[in-house]
């Protein structure tokens, strides 16, 4: 099967419409964020996008699970059905995928092309597989890994936020072993207290320091 674009939806059709590129330009202003579930990093991300003021694009990963509670097409994620996202695969359209309790999860080159050529910074809020994909192929970006304060606090954070986690100790077994990658980043943000990481998080991706 192939597949056409419609919009910023990949579709199923009987024509291939559409060829991958790689035409990612290396420059400043390119930030990959990660870090264990429920430690609070789409928050922050939110939060940075909203105070850059449209100077920052942040990329809609695709996936094949099902919506959460809340989630919304094309602003959380673009929810596909497997056969779609494997044809994508076969087209070479991601930049990096990966497959996560059971469900692919990917980036679209695309997505970044089209940011770059309209002048925006780019952000990555992708898991830490995911994170070390991009690092192989854009070694220059800045990676950023959110930490949370302690095991404990993650723990409560994944139980409160009743999002359908079924298997608490597995998503924490799966935390510390994302946690132990967190010296392969750049910067380490804590997110104990909210306001304080946000602005940390800020400054890391407006003024990246260009000596590290």
């Amino acid at each position: 099967m192939n597949i056409k674009k419609q919009g910023d939806l990949w579709a199923p059709d009987s024509r291939s419409l559409y060829s991958s590129s790689t035409e990612i330009k290396q420059q400043d202003g390119f930030s990959v964020v990660s870090g264990p579930v429920a430690v609070g990093k789409g928050t922050l991300c939110d939060m940075v996008i909203t105070k850059a003021q449209g100077k920052v694009k942040r990329t809609v990963s695709y996936t094949t699970r099902a919506p959460l509670k809340g989630e919304k097409h094309g602003e959380h994620y673009y929810f596909v059905d497997r056969e779609i996202f494997e044809d994508m695969i076969s087209l070479n359209l991601f930049l990096e995928y990966a497959l996560v309790h059971g469900n692919y999860y990917g980036t679209v080159t695309k997505q970044i092309e089209k940011a770059q050529k309209i002048g925006k910074d780019v952000l990555l809020e992708i898991d830490v597989q995911g994170a070390m994909k991009v690092k192989e192929k854009i070694p220059y970006a800045t990676y950023i890994f959110i930490m949370p304060p302690s095991m404990d606090v993650l723990k409560d954070r994944l139980i409160r936020r009743k999002r359908g986690d079924t298997d608490i100790e597995l998503r924490l077994a799966n935390a510390k072993k994302e946690i132990a990658q967190a010296e392969l980043y750049d910067y380490i943000v804590i997110n104990d207290d909210l306001d304080t990481a946000f602005r940390e998080l800020y400054g890391i991706i407006m003024t990246p320091d260009k000596t590290r």
